[in-house]
């Protein structure tokens, strides 16, 4: 139940920020680094609490601090390459297809968890059901062989490196036995400073972000960090082959905003995307 709530409730915090993000319009290095910036900022106290309370910091926790934060890094730079150079319609299915997926069979290799052939049978049915979301809105019309293959080889690439940092965070706190709130917010403030040399180098351009957008870098900058903090407590309390493909009913939630707040196209395709993420997000609960 309570890992349940916990997916449920970073579902809920992912969607939002993503419509909050879109309805914006902005994305980039500068609009990131201003959303980090505030999350870093608002959960200081808590972070910094988490941080006192724990043991002091080793050189294995450092590295693993270091490593979720440049995978993350990576994640954000790899997913902005894919789509200045490939179709979003293209990247975003496979990404969020093949993150969960592989995430599920690294479980299994690297920690060794052995979901029951129900709990493999959901996860199945929800990297299914991602991808036929995701093609809702793709246009394939709009897009040469040349650069569909593209999509594919960096839509595949960003969901391995989701799979990466899921597997990465999830052995930081549950093998490693890392507090979330101190290993996470760390992570926060090494992006933090990578990422915001980088968009320092423009500051205009991050004022100019921070000024136009400050609602969506507010809800983004608070959001995002519970979402995922949520999913780190819910690896502590189940397998990741379970979790990393439950928290995926987040997808539904933007698919279904987009076709009724956005006017995206292809509804029955949404609809029958969001039907068997559900039906195997159903399976993965009754595990």
């Amino acid at each position: 139940m309570i890992v349940a709530l916990l997916v449920g409730g970073a579902a809920l915090a992912h969607a939002a920020w993503n419509i909050a993000m879109k309805r914006a319009g902005t994305s980039g290095t500068p609009f990131i680094a201003v959303t980090l910036l505030i999350g870093v900022v608002v959960f200081a106290p808590f972070g910094v609490t988490a941080l006192v309370a724990g043991p002091p910091p080793s050189p294995a926790w450092i590295g693993l601090v270091v490593g979720s934060a440049a995978l993350q890094l990576g994640y954000f730079l790899l997913l902005q390459r894919a789509y200045r150079l490939a179709d979003v319609g293209v990247v975003y299915p496979l990404a969020r297809g093949v993150g969960p997926l592989l995430s599920v069979i690294a479980a299994v290799i690297v920690l060794g968890e052995r979901p029951g052939a129900v709990a493999l049978a959901g996860a199945l049915l929800v990297v299914a059901g991602v991808v036929v979301i995701g093609l809702a809105g793709s246009r394939q019309h709009d897009s040469d062989a040349q650069r569909r293959w593209r999509g594919i080889r960096y839509g595949a690439a960003v969901g391995a490196v989701i799979a990466a940092y899921t597997l990465w965070d999830a052995a930081a706190v549950t093998i490693a036995d890392l507090d979330p709130v101190g290993y996470y917010w760390a992570s926060m403030v090494v992006q933090l400073l990578v990422l915001g040399g980088i968009a320092l180098r423009s500051p205009t351009a991050v004022v100019q972000t921070a000024r136009r957008h400050p609602v969506a870098a507010t809800v983004v900058g608070v959001l995002s960090p519970l979402a995922y903090g949520a999913v780190l407590f819910a690896y502590q309390l189940a397998p990741v082959s379970i979790v990393a493909p439950a928290r995926e009913v987040s997808v539904v939630l933007i698919a279904l905003a987009g076709w009724m707040l956005f006017r995206e196209p292809h509804p029955v395709r949404r609809l029958i995307g969001s039907a068997l993420v559900l039906a195997g997000i159903a399976l993965l609960v009754s595990e």
